[in-house]
């Protein structure tokens, strides 16, 4: 029998690698940003000089090649999966999976189309995003889901965005989390009909327990999307 010689790499392990945004605020526990956040190996590989407004307001395409080298960068040490830390970078999700040469996952957006198929008759997924106004069809389309459904956002002048904007050294977690508590609450009280949460944006899985505890419904974020991914690359072994 023929082995296949592995290539010789300098980090070795079943690895996520996250490419993270050119960014300065405070990442709390949870956030995709955060070491703490991973019960397993990542790697980060942050695209210096590609910063959020460029991806949420700008047009990611601009930014393709910077994307392509840390997608190359992060193969070349090992890891098995990639991932980032803005969900809006759905919309690139086609011309990124066709460069990386391993799973690729660029939102928790990906989610939608499977959350949809196993939620009870007559509910539906209801998003919490970022920025509403920047959220487009495109978006929707990069990964394989239809757009119009039920939206709760983040205020431009809340504590989250406006921490991101103004790049916040120090943040205040419970402001934070109220925020996105009341958002969810306003998106419930208007919609009955949504079954389940996803987070679009990869700052607010600090919040996702408290959100689940508090409203009874299941939260997707790009947290559980990576947990998934992960289980997918390293099955836990059974005893015989």
């Amino acid at each position: 029998m023929i082995l296949s010689v592995p290539p010789r790499r300098a980090v070795h392990g079943t690895m996520i690698g996250i490419i993270v945004l050119d960014t300065g605020f405070r990442r709390l526990p949870g956030d995709i940003a955060h070491a703490g956040t991973w019960p397993f190996p990542v790697q980060f590989r942050v695209v210096h000089g590609v910063r959020p407004a460029e991806v949420i307001e700008g047009d990611p395409r601009h930014s393709l090649d910077a994307f392509r080298a840390a997608i190359d960068d992060l193969v070349a040490l090992g890891c098995t999966a990639i991932t980032t830390s803005c969900g809006f970078l759905a919309v690139v999700q086609d011309e990124l999976t066709r460069h990386s040469p391993v799973p690729f996952l660029s939102s928790a957006l990906l989610q939608i189309p499977m959350v949809e198929r196993i939620l009870p008759a007559g509910k539906k997924p209801g998003l919490i995003v970022s920025d509403p106004n920047a959220l487009t069809e495109r978006h929707f389309r990069g990964i394989g889901a239809a757009s119009g459904l039920p939206m709760g956002a983040l205020a431009f002048d809340g504590p989250l965005r406006r921490n991101m904007r103004e790049q916040a050294t120090e943040v205040d977690a419970a402001a934070q989390e109220a925020e996105v508590i009341g958002v969810v609450a306003d998106l419930l009280a208007r919609h009955p009909e949504v079954g389940a949460l996803i987070f679009e944006c990869a700052n607010l899985p600090p919040y996702s327990a408290a959100v689940a505890r508090r409203f009874g419904v299941p939260v997707h974020d790009v947290v559980t999307l990576l947990r998934w991914m992960h289980l997918s690359l390293a099955p836990p072994d059974y005893p015989s």
